[in-house]
């Protein structure tokens, strides 16, 4: 004689347009769901009430219903959703009168009739809001002209960047340690192009270009260009020293994941892995190329010191002169304020792209 079948706990709620099943199954293994002749049929391998075993059951429908049910499952349950034909309320689920004893409600998600035209009323009149919203809103019709001008110049700066950084890498397999004192001569007229360019982001940003904040930017464009044009470009006894080697390399290799990212975006694409390369590769890399700036500022300093370069002489009594190299000094304390800051701004984006995601209570 056949055992009878086992049957797992059902829980069920409704709306105007569907109809919600929660099974109370969990790790559910091979689930089969059909609808024929208006009567749901399920069979799946999962743990219930009875351990785990081969769980089945069938709901014949009170109306007419749609026969592709959705299913969702997770570790915890299996959930089922089934469109009806018509928008109406249904008295029970089932056509038989006298409910099965697997079947309950589901008062998670339960309302009654009155409630449920209330929230759908809520559902139409936040679409309509939202559509006059959008109505209201003029349409930019240099939006197609502002993506494409993003896009060239995240995709130029990729290119910038990726010579830089090929380049660089080449030669020190070939030379090894020689590659340190001559990166200046050979680097610095694709870096200097790179962080001209670089100038734009504060501009993007400063006529609403794009959403980054201003302060990061400036910090980042002119700190750099700083120890670019003024430290390295004009002091010649700078750009033989090894430091320019580190300096250039962190530079080129973080831009190497955020410009591909930003230019991504512009078309509305995210590949996960750029993602994580984005917001994780800076965690190493931003102190190392801070610290490397920092080195360059102290080896520079004696050299101002010395030739009384950028010194700035006052015409008065005391005969008193601004050295130059302390102003670095003072500079090299804003480097360190400037790190922190934007550490901090993009320890928030990696949170907040990375992040876990926030669950909606019911």
């Amino acid at each position: 004689m056949a055992e009878p079948s086992l049957r797992p706990h059902v829980h069920w709620a409704q709306r105007h347009g569907e109809l919600y099943l929660r099974v109370e199954l969990s790790d559910v293994r091979n689930p089969d769901i059909t609808i024929t002749d208006n009567v749901l049929h399920f069979r799946a391998q999962g743990h219930g009430a009875k351990g785990d075993n081969i769980y089945e059951f069938q709901i014949e429908f009170l109306e007419p219903v749609e026969p592709k049910p959705v299913c969702r499952v997770t570790q915890r349950q299996l959930n089922i959703t089934v469109q009806k034909k018509e928008s109406n309320w249904w008295e029970r689920l089932t056509k038989q009168e006298k409910r099965p004893l697997f079947l309950a409600p589901d008062f998670d998600r339960w309302l009654d009739e009155s409630d449920a035209e209330m929230e759908l009323r809520e559902k139409e009149e936040e679409k309509i809001s939202k559509m006059k919203i959008e109505s209201r809103v003029p349409k930019d019709p240099f939006k197609h002209l502002k993506k494409g001008y993003l896009i060239m110049y995240n995709l130029v700066q990729f290119l910038g960047f990726s010579w830089i950084f090929v380049n660089m890498t080449v030669r020190l397999f070939i030379l090894g340690k020689d590659s340190f004192y001559d990166t200046f001569h050979t680097i610095s007229d694709m870096m200097y192009f790179c962080q001209t360019l670089a100038l734009m982001e504060v501009v993007n940003s400063l006529i609403g270009l794009v959403r980054s904040p201003l302060i990061p930017a400036i910090i980042q464009v002119f700190g750099r260009n700083f120890i670019l044009f003024v430290v390295l470009g004009s002091l010649e006894e700078m750009q033989s020293k090894a430091v320019v080697f580190f300096v250039f390399y962190f530079w080129s290799i973080i831009e190497l994941f955020r410009y591909p990212y930003y230019m991504l975006s512009c078309i509305g694409i995210e590949w996960k892995p750029l993602t994580w390369l984005r917001y994780t590769t800076w965690i190493p890399l931003y102190p190392l190329g801070g610290l490397a700036e920092a080195v360059c500022l102290i080896q520079s300093i004696p050299i101002f010191s010395e030739t009384g370069k950028f010194s700035l002489g006052l015409p008065n009594p005391l005969n008193v002169t601004i050295q130059f190299s302390f102003l670095l000094q003072l500079y090299l304390i804003a480097l360190f304020l400037g790190i922190f800051v934007n550490f901090r701004y993009l320890y928030k984006q990696r949170k907040q792209h990375l992040g876990p995601k926030k669950r909606k209570m019911k």
